[in-house]
């Protein structure tokens, strides 16, 4: 089958940096018949290409779904009178959320059951899940088509039956129950799909008749609601890049009006959390890292000091118990939780020491004398501990089991690159013991490094594949995200943001220098932000690459970002720039990889996208591929998959992820091994 090639439309787009001529410009419309089609025909190549590997593709399925305890049961949870957990069914795609009197008997009345409420649909997708404070109600949120626009129901857990109420359009912003359980706050999104206005929504109205709480006007904020630990206040968030301002309602008090408690102040962020008789407030004020505050019940904005500033120790949240906080930090690469109490004592919680994962887990309990938290790294499965908060020591509650492999086989380890300009870039790898660092093995790199995120090491039953394989797998933390604390995203933003990229290119050649892999097979994987750094990698150094993977990339930087219109890009000038106007019209253009695709020769590219992905739209890539075919010099393998009913995330349930991870890793396989 021939390569489809897209037609050429003569398009203009009017720059400070000069005219740009863009012919694939017209894939943007989604309702010419002739993008569809476009789409279509990549879709049948990429058919056309997997089947001719479809011996491997259906080798790593199995060997995927091989490992996966599918029958499992995840680590109950007590809720007041109820213990609550999730389960799953082999056979069955999405997991089912139930509920009874013990842990014992926890599956004993199913709340939810994802595969019945999926149905037919090819895509389906939770994103609310929250009970009423009397736990008789169940409000639940789903979207069927990968839009992330969620239609928002209510469960009555006595009958298992929905109630008439059904709020349509809501999006990811959160919920927060009143008090007595008859009033819901849910947050809508504007025509750019940012969340921005807040809604009272009372059981048994309309949606018509629900009142608008908050509207936030500014493009630059989303609006994000929660009902704080103890239950007792309403919190709304709302957040830019730079700076931040909260309002508060009392949860036994519905219908008052927000209260304001700082005005925002240009890069001035901060975060309340009630503690019982006071406020805990999380603010970068006078502190890069941010410090922990406290403030008066009667007067959120007076703010006293309670754990001070530390460089390089990034305080990312504060959880509130009755009688302690447990913080979420970053420290030398590595996230930490540190338990901190009352009386101004503090102790770190020990989980591993190879590079590793820890995220608290679900704690309802207002009172709990124990913290439970899931840890996992490169080699060892997601695990859940409960851990006694004041002596530290932690009980294994749940580990995810892994079939038919032998763990102490795999070896993970920290090592650090060198960017051009000095700086360290912290590299995780991980290895099957057999693999030599002796320069003969492919390497495969991940990377994201944007939005201050940090990407922690994770456990993958499907990497596995890879490893056995005499695959190294590295996970780069470029600048740009926030692994090393808040200077580590600014020296990739904005007009440092070509650091990332130049961060991740030393960290492949340090890896192969030290002969972690063969320079001639190497593949580099990344999606979303992730994606425009394997588009810039790959455009800046193509020899360095044998195979990429760019997963819905936000590839077309200048032109989407030059376009109010385009949803999130105002909200989005905070993290990239501005590029209607210089100096970023200049440096953006400098590192776009759709701008900087010219006549040369190019790696393997396997590129996603999701025609209802509203968050980089499925013509960014499509673009790409089509700019790809038509000005490149070799004839490396150039597929593109769209998933025609899914969005961002690709496809749901387990069984379709799974197939679509076997394609991946098939391609990456085919692209770096050496020719039969």
């Amino acid at each position: 089958m021939h390569a489809p090639i897209a037609k050429q439309v003569p398009h203009t787009w009017q720059r400070p940096t000069g005219p740009a001529n863009d012919p694939w410009a017209w894939l943007r419309d989604r309702d010419d018949p002739d993008t569809v089609a476009y789409l279509e025909a990549e879709n049948r190549y990429s058919d056309t290409y997997f089947a001719t590997h479809s011996g491997l593709v259906e080798q790593l399925f199995g060997e995927i779904k091989s490992r996966v305890q599918e029958t499992d049961l995840w680590a109950p949870v007590r809720h007041g009178d109820w213990w609550y957990v999730s389960r799953t069914e082999e056979g069955s795609s999405y997991p089912i959320h139930c509920r009874g009197r013990s842990a014992a008997t926890a599956t004993e009345h199913i709340v939810l059951d994802e595969n019945v409420e999926a149905g037919d649909h090819e895509y389906f997708a939770v994103n609310t899940f929250d009970l009423d404070p009397q736990q008789h109600l169940l409000a639940w949120s789903s979207d069927t088509d990968g839009s992330e626009q969620y239609t928002l129901r209510f469960r009555d857990l006595a009958t298992g039956e929905d109630l008439p109420d059904e709020l349509a359009g809501t999006t990811w912003g959160g919920t927060a129950w009143s008090a007595d359980g008859r009033t819901l706050f849910y947050v809508t999104p504007d025509e750019q799909m940012r969340p921005s206005c807040v809604w009272r929504h009372r059981l048994g109205t309309a949606q018509s008749d629900d009142v608008k709480v908050y509207e936030e006007l500014d493009e630059r904020f989303y609006v994000y609601i929660d009902l704080s630990r103890s239950q007792q206040w309403i919190i709304i968030d709302t957040a830019s890049k730079i700076s931040s301002e909260v309002r508060l309602i009392p949860a036994d008090q519905p219908d008052n009006e927000p209260l304001l408690v700082r005005e925002r102040t240009p890069d001035l962020e901060y975060g309340l959390e009630h503690w019982g008789d006071c406020w805990v407030v999380l603010t970068n004020l006078d502190a890069t890292d941010f410090r922990l505050m406290t403030a008066p019940l009667d007067a959120p904005a007076e703010w006293t000091e309670l754990v001070p500033h530390q460089r390089g120790r990034r305080i990312m949240a504060a959880e509130a118990f009755a009688d302690h906080l447990v913080l979420h930090e970053w420290l030398d690469a590595q996230p930490q939780l540190r338990v901190l109490f009352r009386d101004g004592s503090e102790h770190v919680l020990h989980v591993a020491d190879e590079p590793h994962d820890v995220e608290l887990d679900n704690n309802p309990e207002w009172n709990a004398t124990t913290v439970r938290y899931n840890m996992q790294s490169l080699t060892t499965p997601a695990s859940v501990y409960d851990a006694d908060v004041h002596s530290g020591a932690a009980t294994l509650v749940k580990q995810t089991p892994v079939l038919g492999i032998d763990l102490s086989q795999y070896s993970a380890q920290r090592l650090w690159a060198t960017a051009q300009d000095g700086t360290k870039v912290p590299v995780d790898i991980v290895h099957h013991r057999d693999t030599a660092a002796d320069g003969t093995a492919p390497l495969a790199v991940y990377g994201y490094g944007s939005y201050e995120a940090s990407t922690p090491p994770w456990f993958s039953v499907a990497r596995f594949s890879l490893l056995d394989r005499g695959v190294v797998w590295a996970l780069v933390h470029p600048r740009g995200g926030g692994e090393l604390g808040r200077e580590w995203y600014l020296q990739g933003r904005l007009e440092h943001k070509r650091n990332t990229f130049t961060d991740t290119v030393a960290s492949v050649e340090h890896l192969t220098a030290a002969g972690w892999g063969d320079r001639q097979k190497v593949s580099l994987r990344g999606g979303s932000a992730g994606g425009l750094l394997v588009g810039a990698c790959v455009t800046m150094r193509p020899e360095l690459f044998r195979a990429a993977v760019a997963e819905v990339p936000f590839i077309d930087v200048v032109t989407t970002m030059s376009d109010p219109s385009i949803p999130l890009t105002v909200t989005e000038w905070e993290e990239w720039g501005d590029p209607r106007a210089e100096p970023m019209a200049s440096y953006m253009l400098s590192y776009s990889p759709y701008d900087h695709t010219g006549s040369v020769d190019y790696p393997a590219i396997y590129i996603t996208a999701g025609l209802n992905d509203p968050r980089v739209s499925y013509h960014e890539p499509a673009k790409w591929i089509a700019k790809l075919r038509a000005v490149r010099t070799n004839d490396a393998t150039l597929i593109m998959r769209c998933e025609m009913g899914a969005g961002h995330g690709g496809p749901s349930g387990r069984y379709e992820t799974w197939r679509d991870e076997a394609r991946t890793l098939a391609f990456i396989l085919a692209e770096t091994s050496d020719p039969a």
